[in-house]
């Protein structure tokens, strides 16, 4: 049952991503879509890396603690190379104040937070497939 849940996971991050990518090239005008897609995309990765190692919970109302799990997770398992549980923590510690804030979202935030969305990405993938993950 676990494997399908990652697969689910993993095929809406890979929807996020994309749409993330396709307004990528208009900033401009899709700045906050764009980031928030990313962030999404992120979130749906930690919910698969979680699920595979064992996780009960998926990311819901504390995105943050999702962070916190997943690096506790990979430190249990002496995993070398949990920096991307302090990126995703970065990444969510922005979302609300792109849903949120009054302010416009700045394009080159927007496109940094694209990049970080697209690092955290590849970095899941890297851990989901060394860790052996079932459904990865």
């Amino acid at each position: 049952m676990a494997a399908v849940e990652v697969q689910n996971f993993l095929a809406r991050a890979g929807d996020f991503l994309k749409g993330m990518e396709r307004l990528r090239d208009d900033l401009a005008q899709y700045r906050s879509s764009s980031a928030l897609l990313g962030i999404h995309g992120a979130i749906s990765y930690s919910d698969a890396l979680r699920t595979g190692m064992g996780s009960n919970g998926v990311s819901s109302d504390d995105h943050r603690s999702a962070a916190r799990e997943l690096k506790r997770m990979l430190t249990d398992r002496n995993f070398d190379k949990p920096q991307g549980a302090d990126r995703l923590a970065k990444l969510l510690g922005k979302k609300r104040g792109i849903e949120y804030s009054a302010h416009a979202l700045k394009e080159n935030t927007a496109g940094d937070i694209v990049d970080q969305a697209q690092r955290f990405a590849a970095w899941a993938e890297e851990i989901g497939r060394k860790l052996k993950i079932e459904g990865w």
